[in-house]
């Protein structure tokens, strides 16, 4: 049998990286099978461990590359600064208590759909989720003081980055819950919070 090239392999590792991403999105780390991720990422499920130790492995690097993703969109936001659609902030929290971004919980920011997760699990997935959350923290903090219109202290711009960050993930959270039965509560909870998340 051939030999798989390092491009190859690395390419497969991607593969299974971008598989688990959207399953433990949508279904929960702990309801995934290997052999599933395995199946939805192209290869077979004894090729797994030639990648990862374990599944809580795969795990935290989903973590980490979820929360890089979703870090580079608020860069990206950031470094646009001020257009018309409203402020880095206005514009992050538009997009993030979207319906459409609800409505896809296997992709998008991972602070919402493996918040349950993260705490379910030990330090091996706990660790880069709170990464993430810091990652989240320092970058609304930072806009926080550009954009206000009297000084912060860091300490106030982050007790907002905090408020933030916790409605945000809060009211996804929750909208995702009842937004099969009660689709309308759904909608008003992203709508209410989208509305006031930056009072």
């Amino acid at each position: 049998m051939p030999r798989i090239t390092r491009e190859e392999k690395a390419r497969n590792r991607q593969n299974i990286v971008e598989a688990a991403g959207r399953l433990f999105r949508a279904q929960g780390i702990d309801a995934v099978g290997i052999a599933d991720l395995m199946k939805e990422a192209g290869l077979t499920h004894g090729g797994f461990y030639n990648h990862f130790a374990s599944k809580d492995d795969l795990a935290a690097e989903v973590c980490n590359a979820s929360f890089a993703s979703s870090l580079g969109v608020l860069a990206q936001a950031v470094e646009a600064g001020d257009e018309p659609t409203g402020s880095p902030l206005r514009r992050v929290v538009d997009d993030y208590l979207s319906p459409e971004h609800r409505d896809a919980p296997d992709g998008g920011c991972p602070s919402a759909s493996l918040v349950i997760d993260a705490g379910r699990h030990d330090d091996t997935i706990q660790r880069p989720y709170a990464g993430g959350v810091e990652g989240y923290l320092a970058g609304f903090a930072s806009e926080f003081a550009r954009e206000a219109d009297e000084e912060l202290t860091p300490r106030e711009a982050r007790e907002r980055a905090v408020l933030l960050l916790s409605q945000m993930v809060g009211a996804m959270v929750l909208a995702r819950a009842v937004r099969h039965v009660e689709p309308g509560l759904s909608d008003e909870i992203l709508e209410t919070c989208r509305a006031h998340a930056l009072d």
